[in-house]
């Protein structure tokens, strides 16, 4: 079972995932108008971050099933 303090840092992690996604996500829109390379670069960390958020999401629906 889950407990209080693991869910709630659980729950902070994928905030801070899904925050950096989108974060760098907006940066790359913005930074690709003047460095399609860069801005590839960071397309690429936000789906990085996107895949983690997602994997914490899952871990935290399996951890809540148990």
């Amino acid at each position: 079972m889950l407990s209080t303090i693991e869910y709630e840092e659980l729950k902070a992690k994928i905030k801070q995932y899904s925050h950096q996604a989108a974060e760098l996500s907006n940066q790359a829109v913005k930074i690709s108008k003047v460095d399609r390379k860069q801005g590839l670069d960071l397309m690429r960390q936000a789906r990085d971050a996107s895949t983690q958020c997602q994997a914490l999401i899952e871990e935290l629906k399996r951890l809540q099933a148990s």
